[in-house]
């Protein structure tokens, strides 16, 4: 069966009611009632008029121009063969019931096809752009640049990719990353094309044209991911054409068969045309489609882009993944993880103090203290006359005296003393110290290190409960950091390699792949090599680089690792359905054969079978549809 959207599709459902219309007329003639003269022959008329025509022209379509037998063209022999044996009715209903499961699939399919569609809808036409007079305008997104201003009031979408400037509130971001919850932004925070903002109004700095945004990116995997076939689609392919031309070559030679073993024309005919509907082999054809356009669909929903079915059908198959850590199972960006206060101070009072200090520098370690400080409401202490040493730290005064804020270095040519108990362990190498004091005195430090993802552990155990043969995890930072990260995941001593170059990496891949397929996680431009020498190369899309996003097949769109959990075990369910689909595909078939071989299978029966069978594999595989990714189970 044909899935083309031409305008025939666009018309399929009028055409199906206007076959089954003419059908019902036939019908009611011959079983219910008389009607006048020539009303059954006007209804099987229009039945095959509607009902074969189009399905003529698409298959003789196909013939011509592109050298392909298309199963269409069966339907409309077997109909006009039983219209030629004295059965027009039988040969009415065949087409009929082709004609709405055929309707039926194309509306089903079109479900799974809308996703490009979907995306586009997502968009704003317009957006209110700030003008440097402090005037704003209503103006077309294409006309939007790198740097313009953009006004978001409570309930617009996000005309473009951008950085919050100017106030704090919420953004649902299901759209995107399918994420339910809506996440808080403040100045600095990104905000995402077609995502919308809920509640407060925010000044967005555009960071990316709408050519280049996410809705833009997710568009060309979505259309990549449609024209990209899985291997058992180009099988159902391959095999739909050969099968279908040795199809209406054995109906042919049976024919002549059963006229020669006696049967009268009219009968060999009408049981060559039986065995022609029996054996076609359009659920075959339709079954492995129909799953894979749902998954992809599915994935699509929950955040998780596949760029085609190949992707799909080899993640099913993954028997390792190894992750990169930084900006994958971490965060990427340094945090306040620990804050020790001596000499009587407080906690908050420390805080306050270096976020004073650290205000004055533009350092990743700078940002976590003041990000610590406001997340806590505290108000940086001012420190005024500060100084910068490179490698070594900040100095100033805060009134009292000399404060400063550094490493160890800075702490011994201030002349305090880092022995104290409490400080103990805090040099293993695993994060990155802060020493704040006054003069010779120290008052307490704080410890800075990037953070793993909150779904990273969830993500990782529900990977090993699915039975994942090995996790590992790549990093070229030092091996304290990456242990430590590695315990926090519960990675074993030798799932965690570190101080890698990206060569290293992919040796690494290459040596996993010995024990079976390998899928590598990455974001940066650093992981490519790597995303691409592995089986199934995942990139994160959203905080992903570009480079990283064309090496892999599939994207994440979502900072959450437990929906790679859930698109692996989509996966997997898929390749269960389309095993599930040519098995009950072929058998039904072979059954039906067998009837129209050796038994006096009648041609409604096998109508019925045939039609049946494609309708139940279409449904089966559209089941993914519904698959929970958006909802990863927690383990």
């Amino acid at each position: 069966m044909t899935t083309d959207d031409s305008l025939l599709d666009r018309l399929a459902p009028v055409l199906t009611g206007l076959t089954v219309a003419g059908l019902a007329v036939a019908l009611v003639d011959r079983f219910l009632l008389t009607l006048p003269p020539g009303n059954a022959t006007a209804g099987l008329a229009v039945a095959y008029l509607a009902g074969g025509v189009p399905s003529a022209l698409t298959a003789l379509r196909e013939l011509w121009s592109e050298r392909k037998l298309d199963i269409d063209l069966l339907m409309v022999i077997a109909a006009l063969a039983a219209a030629g044996v004295g059965a027009p009715l039988e040969g009415a209903v065949l087409l009929a019931l082709f004609s709405l499961s055929s309707t039926l699939e194309h509306r089903a399919m079109g479900k799974a096809r809308r996703a490009v569609e979907a995306l586009m809808a997502l968009r704003p036409q317009s957006a209110l752009r700030r003008n440097a007079d402090g005037t704003t305008e209503d103006v077309p997104i294409a006309d939007l640049r790198r740097g313009d201003t953009v006004i978001l009031r409570p309930g617009a979408r996000v005309p473009v990719d951008g950085v919050v400037i100017e106030g704090e509130g919420s953004i649902d971001e299901s759209s995107i990353t399918g994420e339910s919850v809506p996440v808080h932004k403040r100045p600095g925070a990104k905000a995402h094309e077609a995502t919308v903002n809920l509640n407060a109004i925010l000044s967005l700095r555009v960071e990316r044209p709408v050519s280049d945004s996410t809705v833009a990116r997710m568009i060309a995997l979505v259309t990549e991911a449609q024209s990209m076939k899985a291997p058992s689609e180009r099988f159902s392919d391959w095999f739909g054409q050969r099968y279908t031309v040795a199809v209406l070559v054995g109906s042919i030679l049976f024919f002549l068969f059963f006229v020669r073993i006696g049967l009268d024309m009219d009968d060999a005919l009408y049981r060559a045309a039986t065995l022609l509907v029996a054996a076609s082999p359009c659920a075959v054809v339709i079954s492995v489609p129909a799953a894979i356009l749902s998954a992809l669909s599915a994935a699509a929903r929950g955040g998780v882009l596949f760029k085609g079915g190949a992707a799909l059908e080899t993640l099913a198959d993954v028997r390792s993944f190894a992750f990169d850590k930084t900006g994958t199972l971490t965060t990427g960006r340094a945090e306040l993880t620990g804050l020790v206060a001596l000499d009587g101070s407080g906690e908050e009072d420390i805080l306050a103090l270096l976020a004073g200090i650290e205000m004055h520098s533009e350092h990743p370690i700078a940002d976590a203290i003041r990000r610590a400080a406001q997340d806590r409401s505290l108000t940086p202490a001012a420190v005024a006359e500060v100084t910068n040493t490179p490698s070594e730290g900040l100095t100033g005064s805060d009134g009292l005296g000399t404060v400063w804020a550094g490493n160890l270095r800075l702490a011994a040519r201030m002349g305090a003393d880092i022995g104290h108990s409490a400080l103990a362990g805090l040099q293993d190498g695993a994060q990155t110290v802060v020493y704040v004091g006054r003069g010779n005195r120290l008052l307490g430090a704080a410890t800075v290190a990037d953070r793993p993802r909150d779904s990273s552990y969830d993500g990782l155990q529900a990977l090993r409960a699915s039975g994942m043969g090995r996790l590992v995890m790549m990093t070229g930072d030092r091996r304290p950091v990456a242990e430590r990260i590695g315990r926090d995941l519960g990675l074993q001593q030798g799932e965690i390699h570190a101080d890698l170059l990206p060569g290293d990496k992919v040796r690494l891949v290459a040596a996993l792949s010995e024990q079976g397929r390998v899928a590598f996680v990455g974001d940066g431009v650093n992981d490519s090599a790597a995303l691409a020498r592995a089986d199934v190369g995942i990139a994160m899309g959203v905080a992903g680089s570009e480079v990283a996003l064309q090496a892999a097949e599939v994207a994440l769109m979502s900072d959450n690792m437990e929906r790679l959990a859930a698109a692996h075990r989509l996966s997997r369910r898929t390749a269960r359905i389309i095993r599930q689909n040519l098995t009950f595909a072929l058998g039904a078939m072979m059954v039906l054969v067998v009837g129209g071989l050796f038994f006096d299978l009648p041609l409604p029966l096998a109508v019925l079978g045939h039609e049946g069978g494609t309708v139940l594999v279409v449904l089966n595989g559209l089941r993914l549809l519904f698959d929970p990714i958006r909802h990863p189970a927690r383990h």
